[in-house]
């Protein structure tokens, strides 16, 4: 059954590259049904994959390959709440060790140019510590970082 809201990614020609990895990567996620093109387009040809229908942790998807077009942009991002330094240094090497690359406060791209948050849960209690110093503390030490070193935040919180 397709969702009623489905959330269509596009992507130069890596749509099923890309809804295997998030799949291998990310509890909760599978590729769904592969369409190939019925006739040729601007961006491909006929038999070419057009579109993959998958979900990242549970969130239903469509990846489309229409081309060099458009790109992605952080103004979109998937938020991936973790819940220890474990978790989030998985993923974060995930993402960076397949052609991705880091960015700062836990933000990430994938190889497809694709924007994660790889967010740990202590992080977002910090930022919400109804001690504002305290949370000022974490927020400074978070911005600094490129991955979340979820040790340094609660020291900063407590310091």
């Amino acid at each position: 059954m397709v969702s009623k809201n489905t959330i269509c990614l596009w992507y130069d020609g890596g749509a099923l590259d890309a809804a295997r990895f998030y799949a291998q990567t990310f509890a909760d996620s599978a590729v769904g049904a592969v369409h190939h093109a019925p006739g040729d387009y601007p961006a491909g040809r006929q038999g070419d994959v057009l579109m993959v229908q998958f979900s990242v942790m549970g969130i239903p998807c469509l990846g489309m390959n229409g081309g060099p077009a458009m790109k992605h942009s952080e103004a979109f991002s998937f938020q991936v709440s973790t819940d220890d330094q474990a978790e989030t240094d998985r993923l974060w090497d995930a993402i960076i060790g397949n052609g991705g690359q880091a960015s700062q406060c836990g933000w990430c791209k994938d190889r497809w140019g694709l924007s994660w948050q790889i967010t740990p849960r202590a992080l977002m209690a910090a930022m919400a510590d109804p001690d504002r110093a305290a949370a000022g503390r974490a927020f400074k030490a978070m911005m600094g970082m490129t991955r979340i070193d979820i040790a340094t935040i609660e020291a900063a919180r407590r310091s």
